[in-house]
């Protein structure tokens, strides 16, 4: 027994989570542009989405509560796998040094390593007419109206090369992160965390919160439900990681003295978006708060495509 404990240990310690993902068929491909040194987000097919953690040792899935080391993960990919068959998968990966997180480290060495309040500061306002503001009122059709309220509310700043930026904010309104969206790239800022994007339809403590995957979206269901006064349009930037989940039960928290507090789940028409509204339900149960869930028409993925098909209706 002791010998055993011993090799799952030393397995434990040469066997990068990263180096797993790539290795084991179907393999996993990592997104770049949502990856950070310290949080790797690998996908493989629709609505399969891990990330991994504390350098390779550590795993969670932004979709449901799985998480772990490397023996959790390699049994949460194949599920009917036992322990002593995760050794000898997990014996055959020792040692074995990932690519991707090395492709990562040398993309985000050259990005000087800047806070994100102090990139957030140095960005311009929204302004109409800008760059970003015509890519958000031309490709994704939002309205003037809804723009100049996330300019008022200073949720959404200019981004370098026509791209527009979205405030993470806390419970307390500190910036944590910088949800990044352009023409042609997406991207979460590096050394920032995801907590919420927030867009208030109306002022003081609202009793009905949309969350919705994308900051985009958030702008879209506000602009389709014409930013309903008693009502926090909000987005996570895809899954539900800690920092989010802590601000979404600090939201909750909130709702649940009031009798008209609800969670409504505004989520993608597809398995992910599923998975995701589920997870939010638990969390309105949690705190008994009610739920609800709208999506968008059948043959729409999301809402900002609903805003964009509804512009197209003559």
């Amino acid at each position: 027994m002791h010998g055993q404990n011993e090799e799952n240990e030393r397995l434990k310690a040469s066997v990068s989570c990263a180096a797993l993902l790539e290795r084991l068929p179907p393999v996993w491909r990592l997104d770049r542009a949502e990856s950070t040194r310290r949080s790797l987000k690998y996908r493989r097919g629709p609505g399969e989405i891990v990330i991994v953690t504390h350098g390779g040792r550590g795993w969670w899935d932004p979709l449901s509560e799985a998480k772990g080391d490397v023996f959790t993960l390699v049994q949460h990919l194949d599920r009917g796998l036992t322990f002593a068959g995760a050794c000898r998968v997990l014996r055959g990966l020792a040692g074995i040094v990932p690519v991707s997180p090395a492709a990562v480290r040398a993309r985000r060495m050259a990005t000087p390593d800047v806070p994100v309040e102090r990139r957030w500061a140095r960005r311009p306002l929204l302004s109409h007419g800008s760059a970003a503001w015509r890519y958000l009122a031309g490709p994704r059709g939002l309205p003037g109206s809804v723009l100049v309220a996330a300019r008022i509310t200073d949720a959404v700043r200019e981004g370098p090369q026509g791209s527009a930026w979205f405030a993470h904010r806390d419970s307390a309104g500190r910036l944590t992160g910088i949800e990044m969206r352009g023409p042609a790239w997406r991207g979460f800022s590096a050394g920032g965390s995801k907590t919420l994007f927030r867009l208030p339809g109306g002022a003081g403590l609202l009793p009905r919160i949309a969350v919705c995957e994308a900051a985009i979206d958030a702008l879209s269901l506000a602009a389709i439900e014409g930013a309903r006064r008693d009502t926090l349009y909000a987005a996570t930037a895809g899954g539900i990681g800690p920092a989010t989940e802590a601000a979404l039960r600090q939201v909750l928290h909130g709702l649940s003295a009031d009798p008209a507090g609800v969670l409504i789940a505004a989520t993608d028409a597809d398995t992910a978006g599923r998975r995701y509204a589920a997870r939010l339900q638990d969390m309105a149960a949690a705190t008994g708060v009610r739920f609800d869930t709208i999506l968008p028409p059948d043959g729409l993925k999301d809402w900002n495509d609903t805003l964009r098909a509804v512009a197209e209706v003559p």
